[in-house]
């Protein structure tokens, strides 16, 4: 069995409604280096002291971080919300509605190619529970779920993963009293470990798909790349017509 395959048999067993906070880490990881590397090379560009490309990474690490951490958490409080809600409305359509409901149900179970007896005994035996019965059309009516959501730790993780990740671009800046780099010297490290840090977690995110780890890596890498070059030529371009 290879290593994707044994991956996913662990997931097909394990509870639907557990948390899966990989999906949040890497989300977190990758805009946290990607926004702070783009601050570090657009202040670069505009060739700013080093002091400035703290306070403004800090800046954006921890302030960008909260932001999005925030709209993770009313996001998915939003969709549990509707959720519910819907939830709660197919349930008084089951009393309000019964033999609508029912047909539904019968053409649902005909998408799965349930035919004749068959198909009469399986909206029979899912009539017969109303829970299982709304699950069913939130699941094929709306298409929603309320699996893995959990607002405050999805937060959370968001939080710590963008501020951790996001902080690799400013240690060389952080401790540059402790290095004797110049200040290129210093960008060119600090490009070389964000790019390998965005080409790790790119690895991890294809936990979540079928493509190759390296094809996934390499491709987190690069959109990083090409936002710190966006970020630089903005800044050496200001730079170009207030200098």
């Amino acid at each position: 069995m290879s290593k994707k395959d044994d991956a996913l048999d662990r997931e097909e067993h394990s509870t639907s409604n557990d948390y899966n906070w990989i999906a949040d880490f890497v989300y977190g990881g990758i805009d946290g280096a990607i926004t702070t590397f783009a601050v570090v090379a657009g202040v670069e560009g505009a060739s700013l002291a080093v002091p400035i490309i703290v306070i403004l990474g800090f800046a954006n690490l921890f302030g960008d971080g909260f932001s999005m951490s925030v709209g993770k958490y009313l996001s998915d409080k939003a969709n549990l919300e509707q959720y519910e809600k819907i939830r709660q409305i197919e349930f008084r359509h089951l009393k309000e509605k019964t033999e609508h409901e029912i047909g539904e149900v019968r053409d649902i179970m005909k998408t799965y190619g349930f035919k004749g007896k068959d198909l009469e005994r399986a909206v029979a035996i899912i009539t017969s529970n109303p829970d299982g019965w709304v699950d069913l059309m939130m699941r094929n009516e709306f298409n929603m779920t309320n699996e893995n959501v959990n607002p405050m730790k999805g937060a959370l993780i968001t939080f710590f993963s963008f501020v951790v990740v996001g902080f690799i671009p400013l240690i060389g800046y952080t401790f540059r009293s402790f290095v004797s780099f110049t200040d290129q010297q210093m960008f060119y490290v600090t490009a070389v470990t964000t790019l390998c840090a965005l080409f790790l977690v790119g690895t991890v995110k294809s936990k979540f798909s079928m493509r190759n780890w390296f094809f996934c890596g390499l491709e987190t890498a690069l959109v990083g790349g090409v936002a710190a070059t966006i970020a630089y030529m903005v800044g050496y371009f200001i730079k170009q017509l207030v200098g």
